[in-house]
This record gives structure tokens, C-alpha cells and sequence, in this order.
């Protein structure tokens, strides 16, 4: 029989804030991190706004440390001491060895690479510092957080552009419930706000413009003049349980995590598909055993991409039927960006916000809905809702990659 995984953790860094009751305060308030960007990091891309953290390393880490870890293993390590800490897991008197890292990550340590490139193209020197390839490799972030915590079970990273921490959940949720962990790190990271990256988001067409009126409205998912989305940055970690290891050492704890849909479109490299949407929810209410009537919330991906709003509402609309039309949704990426592979996990946490205290996080600047889109939005601000039952998050890649995760009470 599958064990039942519980929430016991969470941790997040974001545009909104450090640390997960700021995030909350951030979300309820539809406070927005988006602004306009440094010319250091927008140089000539085009880029005018993205969600930028205002990142110190200290106290967190030494100088001489700092600089040999990558701004997305920094934010990795720093939501996961936060998961860690309020899991009030004891590490020290734990079986190291059943506790995992389940990581996402779209572009790994992408500042280490993008100065690696600029000194090699654009200085024309060829010595690199030794530690530039553990630096920026894809699995850096997850293998920093096992590292920092001594943690030897289960790892795996996961890269699947904006769906990748998603996945992370998910698949640790499935370890966990096979019985091969006791307890998993889970979550996701992306830091690639650089000269590089941004330029070629740029070149890709989906990137919105400044709103010359207010910077911070630049995203505005499912809004009649929504024009691209925002990128961001930042992680989001949980502390993900077998139910008997967290109720035989008395942890809270947060939710279930009972529902995994994981599909691929199989269509086409950057426009998205319904029926592949489709299948990773119904894959994820078959898992949790849930019906459409159970779920009384929905984090969309809603990117604010004038197809991907558009398709993601019809494939809502078919799964749900009439009860798409009460069903509270909202994309919070109006508030924070899209933070690429740390989207899912960090949504996950928006997910948790309504499933535990009954708060649906809006999609700011909402004001004109584009009347082909069928959906209940939570607009302009946070909406007190009952309590529901269990709560959905959607995470739609480039290449097709659609991931679903549910929580329950």
C-alpha cells in the first residue's frame, strides 16, 4: 500500500520577499516585485523589467564561500535552511541516508556561465577559475542543498524548462510513497537574470514590454492587453514526508501531497497543446482519487502569453466543465515573474497559501479580462474562500512539458 506524503516544510526567497511569511504578506497585499532593471543586466538585450531580488549573501555566507557558489545554489541553499528549520526535522538524530534532495532547475548556475562566456568571447582570455563547472552545472543547486545537509538518500534534478521543480515534487512525492525515503528536500531554483539569458528571451518574442505607465503592471496574465511575461528569480523548498515518520516525531503538518499528472504535449516546441494539459490534470485528480468538485482552488501557470493564457483556460474549462465557472483561479506571476525551472515549487507555495489559511493570492493588475477567457478569476487582489478541499497547481513548458501537482487537507 502507498504511504501518504505530508507537507512538513517550506521555505521561499522571492521578488516579494525573503523568507515564506514575507511571501505570504506580499501575496495578500498583491504587493509586485516586477520593476525596471539595472542597465548593468539589461546592457543592449531589449529587456526593460523582470523580477529582480535584492540578494545579499551575508549572513547567510562567508565572502570567500559566496564567491564560489552561484547565485541559484545560493537561493537553493537559503529556501531549503528555511524548509529545513520549519520541518523542525532533526537532522542530527536522523537516518541521513533516507533523506533526499529532489531538485528544478531550467538554466542551472547561468551567472557563472554567462561571466565564463564574456571573459572567453569577449576578453579573449581562456583561464577560467577551477570551479566554474560545479559552479554551473544543472544539478549544482540540488547537490549544494545535499551537501550543506549531509542528506545521501534519493537525489535527483530534473530540468524541464518551466515545469522542472514541479516535477521535482511530484516524483519525490512518488519516492517517498514507493517507501524508499523517509523524507525529501523538494523544490526548485532559477537565477538568470543576466545579459546573456536575457537576450535570448528577447530574441524568442514572448518577453512583455514595459508598461510605460507602471513598470510593475508589465505582466498581466489573462488580461485583454497582456503582452508576454515577466521573467524572475528565486527558489522554493518543502519538506515532503512519509505521514507515519512525521506523526511518529510529532511534526505539523501542512497538507497532503496526493496528486501527480505528468504529460507532454508531443506538438511542438513553444506553442502549447490542450489536450496534453488535459492529461496531467486528470492524471493528478485520478491519483489523489479527487473529483473536479474537490478542488477548490487553482494556481494557473497563466504566463500572460496571448496563446498560452488562452489555451490553458480551454483546458480548465474542458477538465472542469460548469464548475469552471466558480472555481477561484489566478496567476501570480503578475506579482513575482516567472521564475522558469523554480515556477512550480515556488506556485506550489501560493497553492499552500489558500489549501492552509483560505487565502487565493490574485492576479494583480487584472483590470480588463479578455472575455474569450471562461475562467473565475481572482482579480486585482486576495480573495477570502472557503475552506476548500484541495487545491491544484498547473506548470506548462517549452517542449511540452505539463506537470500538475494537488494538495489536500
Amino acid at each position: 500500500m502507498a504511504r501518504r506524503v505530508a507537507i512538513t516544510g517550506s521555505g521561499v526567497i522571492s521578488p516579494l520577499g525573503a523568507g515564506l511569511p514575507e511571501f505570504h504578506r506580499a501575496l495578500a497585499e498583491a504587493r509586485p516585485g516586477i520593476r525596471r532593471l539595472p542597465q548593468e543586466i539589461t546592457q543592449s538585450s531589449g529587456v526593460q523589467v523582470g523580477a529582480l531580488i535584492d540578494w545579499s549573501p551575508a549572513p547567510m555566507f562567508k565572502e570567500a564561500e559566496a564567491a564560489n557558489i552561484d547565485r541559484v545554489s545560493q537561493f537553493a541553499l537559503a529556501a531549503a535552511a528555511e524548509a529545513l528549520a520549519s520541518s523542525r526535522l532533526d537532522l542530527a538524530s536522523a537516518d541521513r541516508t533516507r533523506i533526499g534532495v529532489y531538485w528544478g532547475t531550467g538554466m542551472g548556475g547561468a551567472h557563472t556561465l554567462d561571466a565564463a562566456y564574456k571573459q572567453v568571447y569577449g576578453a579573449h582570455e581562456w583561464r577560467l577559475r577551477p570551479l566554474t563547472v560545479v559552479m554551473g552545472m544543472n544539478n549544482a543547486a540540488a547537490s549544494n542543498v545535499a551537501v550543506r545537509h549531509g542528506l545521501g538518500g534519493p537525489f535527483a534534478n530534473f530540468s524541464t524548462a518551466c515545469s522542472s521543480s514541479a516535477m521535482a515534487l511530484g516524483e519525490a512525492m512518488r519516492t517517498i510513497a514507493a517507501g524508499r525515503a523517509d523524507a525529501i528536500v523538494a523544490g526548485g531554483a532559477e537565477a538568470l537574470l543576466t545579459p546573456g539569458t536575457l537576450a535570448a528571451w528577447q530574441a524568442l518574442r514572448t518577453l512583455a514590454p514595459a508598461d510605460a505607465a507602471n513598470p510593475a503592471a508589465s505582466c498581466k496574465p489573462f488580461d485583454k492587453r497582456r503582452a508576454g511575461l515577466v521573467l524572475g528569480e528565486g527558489a522554493a523548498a518543502f519538506v515532503l514526508e512519509d505521514e507515519a515518520h512525521a506523526r511518529a516525531r510529532g511534526a505539523r503538518i501542512h497538507g497532503f501531497l496526493t496528486g501527480y499528472g505528468n504529460s507532454c504535449d508531443a506538438v511542438h516546441m513553444s506553442r502549447p497543446d490542450r489536450g496534453g494539459q488535459m492529461r496531467a490534470m486528470r492524471e493528478a485528480l485520478n491519483e489523489s482519487g479527487l473529483a473536479p468538485a474537490d478542488i477548490g482552488y487553482i494556481n494557473a501557470h497563466g504566463t500572460a502569453t496571448a496563446v498560452g493564457d488562452a489555451v490553458e483556460a480551454e483546458a480548465i474549462n474542458a477538465v472542469f466543465g460548469a464548475r469552471s465557472g466558480e472555481l477561484p483561479v489566478s496567476s501570480t506571476k503578475s506579482l513575482h515573474g516567472h521564475l522558469l525551472g523554480g515556477a512550480g515549487a515556488l506556485e506550489f507555495a501560493v497553492a499552500m497559501l489558500a489549501l492552509e489559511e483560505g487565502l487565493a493570492a490574485p492576479t494583480a493588475f487584472l483590470e480588463q479580462p479578455d472575455p474569450a477567457i471562461k475562467l473565475r478569476h481572482v482579480a486585482l487582489k486576495a480573495e477570502r474562500i472557503a475552506p476548500p478541499r484541495a487545491v491544484m497547481s498547473n506548470s506548462f513548458a517549452f517542449g511540452g512539458s505539463n506537470v500538475v501537482l494537488i494538495a489536500e487537507r
